[in-house]
């Protein structure tokens, strides 16, 4: 199925989203500096550009930055006054994706926080409130991270939440994974939250199978 998968993402890719020198570099960048390859695949790079543009976003925070290949697709589609703020842990990654910010010509617009996220979280009150939130770092703090992202909300914020499905382990409930646990306590915090409107999707392709949760601030 693997194979297939991919098969049907490779023409969706090569249908709907031009080719892009930039973001072919950037990604070559990444694994010439040994990051772990863990971008989202073109498509969904360009869906999240798109949530950004349907949302209007002048103001985004994304939790975990990799390489910058996800930020460089969300801070191109905002406008020209916007800003991204991303959060970054490790240090080589942090460094590598300052270098594609610099490749992309988007130092103006995406400022990298680098740091632990439940450190530099803390540190954001004035840029608040975010327009949408992009939550894709270690998924054992996902539950705390949803806590900051509402507290750094406004009624309309869009905050979405990568890599939820755990090849299917987010279904047992007795997983001994912890990074499965934290993304089954982010799921049920988001849905026993009554500022929330949330729903998530299962999705395959090059990325194998996996899946993203999507939710709206109601106030």
């Amino acid at each position: 199925m693997q194979q297939q998968w991919s098969a049907v993402d490779n023409y969706l890719i090569s249908s709907l989203i031009p080719q892009d020198e930039v973001l072919r570099q950037v990604l070559e960048n990444n694994l010439r500096a040994g990051l772990p390859e863990h971008d989202v695949a073109a498509n969904q790079g360009q869906l999240l550009a798109l949530l950004v543009r349907m949302v209007q976003a002048r103001r985004v925070l994304e939790i975990g930055t990799l390489g910058a290949y996800s930020s460089i697709w969300m801070a191109r589609a905002l406008p020209e006054n916007g800003k991204l703020i991303t959060l970054e842990a490790d240090p080589l990654h942090a460094r590598v994706a300052r270098e594609n910010i610099t490749l992309a010509g988007l130092n103006e617009r995406i400022v990298l926080r680098e740091g632990p996220a439940l450190e530099t979280l803390a540190e954001l009150g004035d840029d608040a409130p975010f327009d949408l939130i992009f939550i894709d770092a270690d998924k054992p703090n996902n539950p705390h991270y949803l806590e900051w992202a509402l507290r750094y909300s406004r009624p309309g914020t869009l905050i979405i939440g990568d890599n939820v499905v755990r090849d299917g382990e987010v279904a047992e409930p007795q997983s001994g994974d912890p990074r499965v646990q934290g993304v089954r306590r982010f799921i049920e915090m988001m849905g026993n939250n009554p500022r929330l409107t949330a729903t998530a999707l299962q999705t395959v392709g090059v990325k194998g199978w996996d899946g993203f949760t999507l939710a709206i601030v109601n106030g």
